[in-house]
């Protein structure tokens, strides 16, 4: 079973990064993109797609596979549509959040949602968002979590697809297509999911805008930063031209989560300025050090 049609719903870094790796693992079916009508004149410009609609339930039509690859917030919209695409169509997505886009899946597709929905999350991105930035090699190297609605028959608790059991063909093909594009499937639950990304990848975002807007606050205007600024700087910062319409979503579709990693943070922080003078700073680089050996 080969996919003929893909459908992107969200045409952006992630989606057409997939398009891209996608035609450079193989796939030679049809490629139809959904988002507002610029952003679809530039996909086509660029080869990404090969066509293109602004309604998602049009873009679907004759599609097998659907990928989902919009901010948290605009899935969950495009989830309400999944009623109405294709029967025979793998519904999946890229969003950084989990729960809540699990949860508008089954209340919209009911007891089809695990035969129908794979919830997906590369671990890829830059900094800069948009079509433009499309790499079909985004995804050499990286690990794309999937956690999906039925449970598992293996006694692994987390593996990659090698090893997982048997899937809907549907899935089964995508995730090899996945592979195919340089990437290494790992199943994971679901609050596991949201919990530990909180903390490797929600985390450091809040960070590096909070260190951004203090450096600004402090010496924007004065022309010494940017002539001294060095390397730690601009790498502590870089991710914090990301934008703000995706980590908005983020934000609310994971808050308790996020807001308990940025307490334990701020008292690490806290306890870094109690001891600038003292023998514990020396074992809190200790500590620091632990993680890049591990």
């Amino acid at each position: 079973m080969d996919f003929q049609q893909i459908t992107i719903v969200g045409v952006g870094l992630i989606g057409g990064s997939f398009a891209l790796a996608a035609r450079q693992a193989g796939f030679g079916g049809r490629i139809v993109g959904c988002d507002r009508a610029g952003v679809l004149t530039e996909a086509t410009r660029l080869l990404i797609i090969d066509t293109g609609d602004e309604d998602p339930v049009r873009a679907t039509h004759g599609s097998d596979l659907i990928l989902l690859a919009a901010p948290v917030c605009e899935i969950l919209d495009a989830l309400t549509c999944a009623p109405l695409f294709p029967a025979q169509a793998l519904i999946t997505d890229v969003g950084s959040t989990k729960s809540a886009i699990v949860e508008r899946a089954r209340l919209v597709l009911g007891e089809a949602a695990a035969e129908r929905f794979l919830p997906g999350h590369p671990m890829a991105g830059k900094e800069l968002s948009g079509v433009e930035q499309a790499d079909p090699n985004l995804f050499q190297g990286t690990v794309w979590l999937i956690t999906p609605l039925a449970a598992r028959v293996s006694s692994s608790p987390s593996s990659s697809s090698a090893d997982a059991p048997a899937r809907p063909p549907r899935a089964a093909e995508f995730l090899a297509l996945v592979q195919r594009m340089g990437a290494r499937v790992v199943e994971i639950d679901l609050e596991r999911h949201d919990r530990l990304c909180a903390w490797i990848s929600h985390l450091p975002q809040m960070l590096a805008t909070a260190l951004a807007a203090t450096v600004d606050a402090e010496f924007g205007d004065d022309p010494e930063l940017h002539s001294i600024g060095g390397r730690a700087l601009r790498e502590m910062t870089r991710i914090a031209s990301s934008p703000y319409s995706m980590w908005r979503d983020i934000a609310l579709t994971n808050a308790a989560n996020i807001s308990e990693a940025l307490e334990r943070l701020e008292q690490r922080l806290a306890h870094l300025r109690h001891n600038l003078t003292t023998p514990e700073l020396e074992r809190e680089f200790e500590r620091a050090h632990r993680l890049k050996k591990r």
